[in-house]
């Protein structure tokens, strides 16, 4: 009993150093050593405790943690996620959407390679937030209305260029009016979005030269699933991101080569 409350003690203790900075000491060390526990007067190495295997399932400490620092939420209720997953069978929605993505392809690829961002991240926020986005929100006097708090393909709001250092705290009229234009230019959108990755990045202590790949490591997928958790405030949100990162017609706009199902995660 005593052992098995010392495993439970250090990989509560390891998860929260995970999300919350500790990413890099993370990385340079033995996934092994991180999860064995040794018990005083004993040198030898229990057997190792194995991380969880769902990188979008958070702790109550996490949960905690993220809330308390970033203001995140819970998940949407069942009814907006049914009609979420509703959306996403309307195959004329998802060809329209696809073909959106095609075109913003150039400037994604550029953002994303300036900034060290998983490609396949940013796509995948991107087909989220076109495909589930209201009609007409992105009309110029709809945005200038004040009705919708966040514009273009990404769904970024105007705090967003504050934390990218773009405005004042307290911006002026004008410069709201600003923002709102850039915001609803669509190469832009996506270009303060890979920055917000990029932010969150950082914020996070996460390797800002590494654009993260879920494929190879348990912790590069719980990072991007953090960083889709921050990106949305919903806590199932990460999970839709890691699915569609493995969505083939996403994948072949992006890279050209189809991704087959046996692709977990990338």
């Amino acid at each position: 009993m005593l052992r098995q409350s010392w495993r439970a003690i250090a990989l509560t203790a390891a998860t929260i150093g995970m999300v919350l900075g500790g990413w890099s000491m993370w990385a340079k060390r033995d996934m092994t050593q991180a999860f064995a526990i040794v018990e005083p007067g004993n040198t030898e190495l229990e057997p190792q405790v194995e991380p969880p295997s769902d990188p979008t399932a958070f702790s109550q400490e996490e949960l905690h943690l993220l809330q308390r620092r970033f203001g995140v939420h819970g998940p949407q209720p069942a009814l907006a996620q049914l009609f979420t997953s509703g959306v996403d069978q309307l195959q004329p929605l998802r060809a329209q959407t696809l073909s959106r993505l095609s075109d913003l392809k150039p400037v994604i690829l550029r953002e994303c390679d300036r900034l060290s961002i998983n490609p396949m991240l940013v796509t995948a926020i991107l087909f989220d937030e076109i495909q589930h986005s209201k009609p007409g929100e992105d009309l110029p006097f709809i945005a200038h209305s004040g009705l919708v708090k966040t514009h273009g393909p990404g769904q970024l709001g105007i705090s967003e260029l504050i934390h990218q250092n773009l405005l004042p705290a307290n911006p002026s009229q004008e410069e709201i009016a600003w923002a709102r234009e850039l915001l609803l230019d669509p190469a832009a959108n996506v270009r303060l979005l890979a920055g917000k990755m990029n932010r969150l990045k950082r914020e996070l202590g996460l390797p800002t030269g590494s654009i993260l790949v879920a494929s190879q490591s348990f912790l590069d997928a719980k990072a991007i699933a953090t960083l889709a958790y921050l990106h949305n405030g919903k806590l199932d949100y990460p999970a839709r991101v890691l699915r569609y990162m493995q969505d083939p017609h996403l994948h072949q706009i992006i890279y050209g080569t189809r991704v087959y199902p046996q692709d977990r995660f990338i």
